[in-house]
């Protein structure tokens, strides 16, 4: 990343267009929680439903109350003087975020329609061909990894969570985050806004602790801080498209900790066939069918992944985990910089406008970087992720290095 005056301080102003319409899609940007808007509530019964029609059908989905007028957002959203812009490369990103916006305003009003896919197609596409056999062959090569107990639940993830947190405040005092705990979230941990939440009743591997954490913590509230320092907002909230290398540094992230086991390789490879299967209007039952008899997919995953895949009525950014930790590995291994992935939160391709944006003095160097960054062996993992193709970057056994210390034992 180039080195700019404003890289050793603060980012300049943007000029006075420019900065309005930023802090308004920003604003309008948590508006519109479409994560939450899509994320199906009541969990439990939708197991015992499609156990109890002898894994035949499935429950309607149901989701949380919509309180957004989206009438009413987008029409502020299209109001916004984007082609005011002093800059023309501050233009055509916000122009960009934009469009973006109203596509995410379009997918939550289409929630459970017929013109839900076709939407969620337009945000996040669909299924290269690359990445399908990429998730095939993953799904017919990669093993197991050594079986673990799930010993650790709530009390010992959220104390680890704490401590994570505890550390980032000691170097940064301005580091924040509100610590949600939902016993009806249909993800073991996953961020939002800014905020971190956490299933009430999770139960896993202690060694997979860390590696959730830093996927959640190192990466997406990380990224969030170092962009909240930024003069551009977007790359706080994020920039257009910014989903695939978020996913792919969080899934990069769980390596780097030390356990990315073979299972969650998997997983994320049967994710981009469940969103194919979603994209041809396949439901649940069959998703489930094909991921758990044919592909031995455990059972709970299976059905995480065939309800997360028919979100909505079939959302397709579940695909992006594994397209961002595929693009992702190909930078790094065509000797693209890691730290400066780290400034806020965009997409690969926006790369070059970074470096503009810090020669311009908008954007400055992160004041943060992942916690497992500090290990004394980090350079060296990063290294092997750069000389390691994705099919073969998971363990089969936990990095010691990694593994947390149980309770009673002394770190």
């Amino acid at each position: 990343m180039p080195v700019s005056a404003a890289a050793a301080g603060s980012a300049r102003a943007l000029p006075p267009v420019a900065a309005r319409v930023d802090a308004e899609l920003a604003r309008m940007d948590g508006e519109v929680d479409w994560l939450l808007a899509l994320s199906p509530i009541h969990n439990d019964a939708l197991w015992v439903g499609f156990e109890e029609s002898g894994r035949t059908r499935i429950p309607p989905l149901r989701y949380i109350d919509l309180d957004t007028d989206l009438h009413a957002v987008r029409e502020r959203l299209l109001a916004l003087p984007v082609e005011d812009i002093e800059s023309p490369l501050l233009s055509g990103l916000l122009a960009e975020k934009q469009r973006e916006l109203d596509r995410q305003i379009e997918l939550v009003r289409l929630r459970d329609t017929d013109g839900f896919i076709n939407a969620s197609l337009d945000l996040f596409g669909g299924v290269e061909p690359r990445l399908l056999e990429l998730a095939n062959r993953i799904l017919g090569t990669v093993g197991p990894s050594v079986p673990l107990e799930a010993e650790a639940g709530i009390d010992e993830v959220l104390e680890a969570v704490e401590d994570e947190l505890d550390w980032y405040r000691e170097r940064s005092p301005d580091f924040t985050a509100e610590v949600v705990v939902d016993a009806d979230l249909n993800s073991l941990m996953m961020v939002s806004h800014g905020r971190f939440y956490i299933d009430g009743d999770v139960r896993l591997p202690r060694a997979r602790v860390q590696p959730l954490i830093q996927h959640e913590i190192g990466t997406h509230l990380v990224t969030r801080h170092n962009g909240s320092r930024q003069s551009l907002q977007q790359l706080r909230v994020g920039l257009a498209h910014y989903d695939p290398l978020q996913e792919g540094l969080g899934v990069l992230g769980e390596f780097l900790a030390g356990y990315l086991p073979g299972e969650r390789l998997r997983v994320l490879a049967a994710r981009v066939v469940a969103t194919e299967m979603a994209i041809h209007r396949e439901e649940v039952p069959a998703i489930f069918d094909l991921l758990h008899n044919t592909h031995g997919i455990p059972t709970d995953d299976a059905f995480d992944v065939a309800v997360r895949a028919r979100r909505g009525g079939g959302l397709t950014k579940d695909a992006v985990y594994l397209s961002g930790l595929r693009d992702l590995v190909e930078y790094l291994a065509g000797g693209g910089e890691f730290e400066p992935l780290f400034t806020g939160k965009f997409a690969l391709s926006h790369r070059v406008v970074l470096d503009q944006l810090v020669e311009e003095g908008w954007a400055v160097a992160p004041d943060l970087l992942p916690r497992y960054c500090s290990a004394p062996d980090a350079a060296e993992r990063l290294a092997r992720c750069r000389q390691t193709p994705v099919e073969r970057l998971f363990h089969t056994e936990p990095d010691n290095v990694a593994r947390a210390p149980a309770p009673e034992e002394t770190a």
